[in-house]
């Protein structure tokens, strides 16, 4: 039996999954994983994207080093693509949502710029991330959180926290 459920995280950089998400198993004693930071540990990457000065992810390598830590159960995982986890690796999906002009701030405010800023933005407006995991799981996975300001993080702590103890209550933990 799994120690806990396996949460996900995801949506635009700079909506806030990696401060929810530390924050998160500070509560609940579940284990965040930055995947973003597990490919960089482990050099997981298939080369490098100049457009948008960033480095390609190797899917195939993340979720092999994933695979037995998702079994264990207990996980935050926190990304912003979704489409290549299988399913079966969550109990629940919360796709963080930002206001485009407070996303725009972050994301500058982090060194974002030209083509990568645009296209990030662009993302949040057309809903590209909410829109990849409600094709990529089953419906009643997927929960939209809003988050702008600190009330709104500590709101969508406490509604993952319930939706914990619902678990945790129905899976005799």
């Amino acid at each position: 039996m799994k120690s806990g459920p396996n949460i996900l995280l995801t949506g635009t950089p700079g909506v806030g999954k990696s401060t929810l998400g530390q924050q998160l198993a500070e509560r609940t004693g579940l284990e965040w994983i930055s995947v973003g930071d597990l490919a960089k540990d482990n050099n997981f990457f298939d080369g490098y994207d100049d457009e948008r000065d960033c480095p390609i992810l190797d899917d195939d390598k993340v979720l092999d080093e994933l695979e037995d830590m998702i079994e264990e159960g207990g996980k935050i995982i926190d990304y912003h693509g979704c489409e290549f986890f299988p399913e079966r690796f969550f109990d629940i999906v919360f796709v963080l949502r930002t206001n485009n002009t407070i996303l725009y701030d972050r994301l500058a405010a982090r060194g974002y710029q030209g083509k990568k800023l645009e296209d990030n933005v662009t993302c949040e407006i057309m809903n590209v991330l909410r829109d990849e995991a409600q094709d990529s799981y089953a419906e009643q996975l997927v929960h939209e959180l809003p988050s702008n300001t600190i009330e709104d993080m500590e709101n969508n702590l406490e509604r993952i926290m319930l939706w914990l103890a619902a678990w945790k209550r129905d899976n005799g933990c």
